[in-house]
Order: structure tokens, then C-alpha cells, then sequence
């Protein structure tokens, strides 16, 4: 019974242990207690230190040293999904892209806006940037998501009566604008569900 609890008093033991690594840094004595990484592409590999340099290693350290803005920025975005490949995932992906054009645009207030950038040229850009059917369609109908599909069927008839060929008396940019009209109502029609 005194040999069990010898056992059990000497596996509690809070003594602290000697160290076992000495300080990597040139001339201390001390005992290396704290790792720090050795640089950006080895991670895994350590210096160890006492507590005083691995303060002064990791003030002087510099995750981002020798990297421009862009390689910073391109590290930063990647170690936000923890370095594993995405993927937009349908409606959300127009979404985005619109949302990020709005933000790179100023959020479409005067002070996003060029100098002489009229509406003309704004919907011209917008057409241009588009890249899905949806994101066409969108900017035919002159909308930027978020919308809905009442939002999208008042903009639909709204373009409709200004573009009838009746009401610009037999036109037939008017007609052809109406056709371009017609179809992006038809491509939101089926991707939003009627």
C-alpha cells in the first residue's frame, strides 16, 4: 500500500523540470523553453528560446517580409478559407460580382462616379462587366442585386410601355430594344421562379 501511494505522491509532483533544450540564440545560457518558426515556408520547423529573445525574435519577425501588396493580398484571401480552394455557388456568385462592382464603383454615389460618366455610359459598363446570362439580363433591365422578382416584373413592364413600338411610333431601335427587353425578362423569369 506505501509503495502505491509513493507511485501516485510522485506522479503529481509540481516540481519543475530542468530544461532540456539550451537557448538557440548566440550566447545565452538559459533554457530554451519557447518555439518560435524559423520563416514563412517552414512553419514546422523551430528555434527555441528563453522567454526574453523569443519576445525580441517575434517583435523583429515578419510574416509578410520580402512579399509585395498583391502576394500579401493573394495570402491574406487564401488563409481566410484555411488555404483550400472555393466556389461560388449559383445565384450567390451574381450576387457577388455585382456587389463587389458596386463597392469598386462607390456604391453608385457621385463621388464613385468619373468625372462626365453619364448614365449612358454607367449602363454601357454594367452591360460589359456582366458575364452570366443572369448578370446580362440584369443589366438589360438596368437592376443590380439584391432584387426580387417584383422588382424585376415592375422594371419589365416599366421598359416595355417606354419601348413599344406603338408608343415611339413604329421605331424600330425601339422594337429591337424591346426584343433585348423580352428576353431578359424571360431568362429572369426562369432563374428567379414565377
Amino acid at each position: 500500500m506505501q509503495r502505491n501511494r509513493a507511485r501516485l505522491d510522485s506522479r503529481y509532483d509540481f516540481a519543475p523540470r530542468p530544461a532540456t533544450r539550451a537557448c538557440d540564440h548566440p550566447g545565452c545560457a538559459g533554457g530554451g523553453e519557447y518555439r518560435a518558426p524559423k520563416a514563412r515556408d517552414r512553419l514546422n520547423e523551430y528555434f527555441w528560446f528563453c522567454l526574453d529573445h523569443v519576445r525580441e525574435y517575434n517583435k523583429a519577425w515578419d510574416y509578410y517580409a520580402g512579399m509585395n501588396a498583391d502576394q500579401i493580398e493573394s495570402e491574406v484571401r487564401r488563409d481566410t478559407t484555411w488555404q483550400r480552394p472555393t466556389w461560388p455557388l449559383g445565384f450567390w456568385a451574381v450576387q457577388e460580382k455585382f456587389l463587389r462592382d458596386r463597392v469598386v464603383r462607390g456604391f453608385g454615389f457621385e463621388f464613385g462616379r468619373e468625372p462626365g460618366q453619364g448614365k449612358a455610359e454607367e449602363q454601357a459598363q454594367r452591360r460589359q462587366a456582366a458575364r452570366t446570362p443572369e448578370e446580362e439580363a440584369l443589366a438589360v433591365l438596368d437592376l443590380a442585386p439584391p432584387v426580387d422578382f417584383a422588382r424585376i416584373k415592375a422594371r419589365y413592364r416599366e421598359l416595355a410601355k417606354l419601348h413599344h413600338p406603338d408608343a415611339n411610333g413604329g421605331d424600330r431601335a425601339a422594337e429591337e430594344r424591346l426584343k433585348d427587353i423580352n428576353q431578359a425578362y424571360n431568362t429572369l423569369k426562369a432563374c428567379y421562379g414565377a
